[in-house]
């Protein structure tokens, strides 16, 4: 019950955690050997993308080169040595509850009938979009994945909470990397 009042209230008031999960890497990766890098073309696909998709790429491309950046790279569109594909993946989902024949406000009032029934079931509360963001590393010379992290989150409805969010994700992702 603590999550879904936790899930309601940041859909209602655009607070978003950023979870990090699977990291993996190469056994002799390190950040420290390259110098340089650049992106993979991002082809998008999906219904829940929504019609600031392509601003918010470019947030996140920014927010990826700070963060390389600070880890000592430069963005070579040239020759770089470290090749970086962002994966996205949005989706829409549906925020349901039970409801419970103890719970006063999940029952209805009956009045007069003899063949009533009641039945405990899922009652939808709300829309939200979930987007999980991947990274992948590919080292150039050998082109080989020697990186790959993803950051997921619930996507805020409104657009000025959208750049706070991916900087605080990018931030905790490239936190994770050696």
């Amino acid at each position: 019950m603590k999550k879904l009042i936790i899930i309601v209230a940041c859909i209602l008031f655009g607070c978003s955690s950023v979870n990090i999960k699977g990291i993996n890497s190469a056994p002799d990766f390190s950040i420290t050997k390259y110098k340089t890098f650049n992106f993979f073309d991002v082809d998008v696909k999906g219904d829940a993308l929504g019609p600031n998709y392509q601003s918010n790429l470019e947030l996140l491309k920014a927010a990826i080169v700070k963060q390389m950046e600070l880890k000592g790279l430069k963005q070579d569109t040239g020759n770089p040595n470290l090749m970086v594909n962002i994966g996205v993946v949005v989706s829409e989902e549906i925020q349901t509850r039970e409801t419970s024949f103890t719970n006063p406000t999940d029952r209805v009032g009956y009045m007069g009938q003899r063949n009533y029934s009641w039945q405990a079931g899922e009652v939808e509360v709300g829309k939200y979009r979930d987007g999980t963001i991947t990274l992948d590393f590919v080292d150039q010379a050998s082109n080989k994945l020697v990186w790959q992290g993803s950051a997921e989150s619930v996507i805020p409805n409104k657009e000025t909470n959208v750049p706070p969010l991916i900087d605080s994700g990018m931030e905790q992702l490239f936190a994770k990397i050696k």
